[in-house]
């Protein structure tokens, strides 16, 4: 077979992993018989087509038989992608839940560590745990866990530590609220079914000394930079040299590069890989190419292993060896069959990396430099080679990964080319002094720490520049979720820019395509928009209504909410503004929350019936009347009223009402929202509200029977998750019904 051919098996293996994601197999579950036939017949209908109709124009290219047996070969990678899925072991610590019926329980665990531990946003160590034994009922068992344990038990933990923790095993669950991050798929797709909130840890007595690693090595490096650095500092340098994943950065510089377009400068990815393999190549020029290729390939071994196994590192250490592979052989690189050759290598190694995004982004940003940088270039010659590369770099990259972001994170980096030009030449110098004082760290760590020093000053100004415009008004734009098909029809209207002269001589009509295709979708969902959406929330109820343009924002919940939930929301909706923001409630961790807010979204009007500290408001008085649009908010004692369209919303703060104090409230038409607690008799009778909404993780049997007489409609956030109502839709949950009766307490 000749290189066509093996393009078109390798991308017939790729789509075969793909057609996995159109009906979400990407999860744990298995496909019915029926969903198989499905695919494999949609699969191989595509391949007679294209059996019969691609001969006829690509009269040189392979012949049909070719066709028929890519069809094939995608109808096969499907089944070793389900193949390949995790599942729990008839063992698995998961298991426990399972047969014991609940969401969670107090166990306590004898196992294995398997990673380094890493600080998470709430100020707990985070590591992944071999399970071996379960301690209550000293029963052996299988599997992976998602272990989190006390800030103060770091400095003990290391890979291959033997130790029990006793804590809380729990079952993730799905999203609970639109657009919040899969924990449940997170975990499978690691091989975890159950996580454990460690409260105790007990070490094996007798242990010996922790065997080597390379996390030694990784930590003598990381140890070395920071002395002479400081911690902020040499933990930004060890993380651009051994990626953020393997490097316990604080959360503050993190958020601030990804806020700014920086994020791939905290991953170890192609960059890296390029600037050392080069280093290598260049140090042993003296050498024989058969000694070249020995240098440059322990080089890559040893990097790979302190990076971790990662998408992007992987790629770039694929293609590398490819590289390597030529200087021996003196043969010219194909730069696309080599991104193709590394990419297929990797997916037979892990079909599931094809939903990782860390290995979307890197194969897409490679893909750009390959068939986008040269052109551009060659359009910058006026400039000096230096400046027009480092031009051209991040506007090629930025170009192919643009669509997948936004669909993604619906954010746009305003200022990330501009940022990116400014910082490359920053970029490239301290990342290529952090690899010199990693190598002399591991010689000599005082010698790695005395070369680190040197980019103290150069670090520093990264990190003022990066700071600087990420507090610039505008620094981030919520444009709005990119749905999959309009994506999927960007990324085709690109790939016919590159291979087509017609189109390429109209690329500026694309781009204004392009432009239309992403804001007139969403510009259009908003003309006849009104919905209210109810957040599955641990405190007080948070809601947000949308009509058209305009935003109302009902409490903020604590920071974790606003963080996690409340701003992912927006931007999935493309809102950069809060038109009235609503303080009623009492809780103490609101005005995290609030800050969290501002600091994103400006929030022209703010009301609330009591005082709040740092923030600018304005009270909201009993018994007054405020329009937003054509919503209307009134407090009434201890309640909260908003008229939306022909409904009546009342949002009650506390427990028990006393029917005294509601007399004016109205008595029919109403949606009631509450906290969960107990409600009188007397108070539900006075009010009669058709829908119930109770925003609580539980939610006891005698109120929900009192609600079922009456016949008021239920729904519970922690059994239905979010609830949303829209003017066309009425309501509608987050959470299937089958998840529903599993998780019922």
């Amino acid at each position: 077979m000749n290189r066509d051919s093996w393009t078109v098996l390798c991308l017939a293996y790729a789509i075969g992993l793909l057609s996995t994601g159109v009906l979400e197999f990407s999860n744990p579950n298995n496909p019915s018989w029926q969903q198989w036939i499905v695919v494999a017949v949609g699969l191989g209908f595509l391949s007679i087509v294209a059996a019969i109709s691609i001969p006829r124009f690509w009269r040189r290219g392979p012949r049909w038989q070719l066709w028929l047996a890519a069809g094939l070969v995608a109808i096969l990678a499907f089944a070793y992608f389900q193949f390949r899925i995790p599942q729990p072991g008839s063992n698995d610590i998961s298991r426990v839940l399972e047969k014991g019926n609940s969401q969670s329980q107090i166990v306590t665990v004898e196992g294995k560590i398997l990673t380094q531990g890493r600080l998470t946003s709430n100020q707990r160590v985070q590591f992944w745990f071999e399970a071996k034994k379960l301690e209550n009922t000293n029963k052996h068992v299988t599997g992976k866990l998602y272990v989190t344990v006390p800030l103060s038990e770091d400095n003990s933990l290391y890979p291959g530590r033997q130790l029990s923790v006793t804590g809380i095993l729990y079952q993730p669950r799905s999203p609970v609220n639109p657009g919040a991050f899969d924990f449940k798929t997170y975990l499978a797709r690691q091989g975890a079914f159950a996580g454990l909130k460690g409260q105790q840890i007990r070490f094996k007595e007798g242990e010996k000394a922790p065997p080597w690693g390379l996390w030694q090595l990784r930590q003598r490096i990381i140890n070395a930079q920071i002395r002479w650095l400081g911690n902020r500092e040499g933990l930004l340098v060890s993380s651009m040299v051994l990626g953020q994943r393997t490097v316990d950065l604080p959360h503050n510089i993190r958020d601030s590069f990804i806020k700014a377009g920086l994020a791939h400068v905290l991953a170890a990815s192609g960059f890296q890989v390029s600037l050392l393999l080069g280093a290598v190549i260049r140090l042993t020029k003296e050498f024989s190419p058969r000694k070249q290729f020995i240098s440059g390939l322990c080089t890559l071994g040893v990097y790979v292993g302190l990076t971790g196994i990662q998408p992007s590192v992987m790629r770039a250490a694929v293609m590398g060896i490819g590289a390597l592979i030529a200087l021996v052989a003196d043969r010219k690189v194909r730069q696309l069959g080599s991104l193709l050759l590394a990419g297929t290598i990797l997916l037979l190694f892990n079909p599931l990396w094809i939903w990782d995004l860390g290995f979307q982004l890197s194969f897409l940003a490679t893909f750009g430099l390959i068939v986008t940088m040269p052109a551009l270039e060659k359009r910058l010659d006026w400039l000096p080679p230096a400046i027009a590369t480092f031009i051209a770099l991040p506007l090629a990259a930025s170009l192919w990964t643009f669509p997948l972001l936004l669909h993604v994170f619906s954010v746009v980096a305003t200022y990330s080319i501009p940022v990116n030009i400014l910082t490359a030449p920053l970029v490239t110098v301290i990342s290529l002094g952090g690899m010199v004082s990693a190598t002399a760290a591991v010689i000599y760590p005082l010698a790695g720490s005395a070369i680190a020093g040197i980019l103290y000053y150069p670090t520093q100004l990264l990190i003022q520049i990066v700071q600087f415009f990420t507090t610039l008004p505008g620094s981030s734009l919520a444009v709005g979720q990119l749905s999959l098909s309009l994506m999927l029809l960007i990324y085709g209207l690109m790939v016919l820019v590159w291979l087509s002269r017609w189109w390429q001589s109209r690329r500026w009509l694309v781009g204004v395509l392009v432009i239309i295709l992403i804001v007139v979708p969403i510009r259009y969902n908003r003309l006849n928009l009104l919905q209210v959406s109810v957040f599955a929330t641990k405190q007080e109820p948070v809601l947000i209504i949308q009509e058209q343009e305009k935003v109302i924002l009902i409490n903020s919940g604590d920071l974790s909410t606003a963080k996690y939930t409340i701003i992912p929301f927006l931007n999935r909706q493309g809102i950069n503004q809060i038109d009235c923001a609503v303080d009623f409630t009492s809780g103490v961790n609101r005005i995290d929350g609030w800050s969290e807010i501002e600091k994103t979204l400006p929030i022209k009007r703010f009301l609330s019936d009591r005082p709040i500290p740092q923030i600018k408001y304005q009270l909201l008085s009993v018994g007054n009347k405020i329009s937003i649009g054509s919503i209307e908010i009134q407090s009434i004692n201890n309640a909260l009223q908003l008229q939306i369209q022909k409904q009546t919303w009342l949002l009650v703060t506390e427990s028990q009402v006393n029917p005294t104090n509601l007399t004016m409230l109205p008595k029919t038409g109403s949606v009631l929202l509450w906290s969960g607690k107990s409600l009188g008799k007397e108070w539900l009778d006075l009010v009669k509200p058709e829908v119930a909404i109770a925003v609580s993780p539980t939610l006891s049997q005698q109120t929900r029977q009192q609600l079922q007489q009456r016949g008021i409609q239920l729904y519970w956030t922690g059994r239905d998750g979010a609830i949303q109502w829209r003017r066309e839709g009425g309501f509608q949950k987050t959470i299937e019904t089958q998840e529903q009766e599993a998780n019922l307490p």
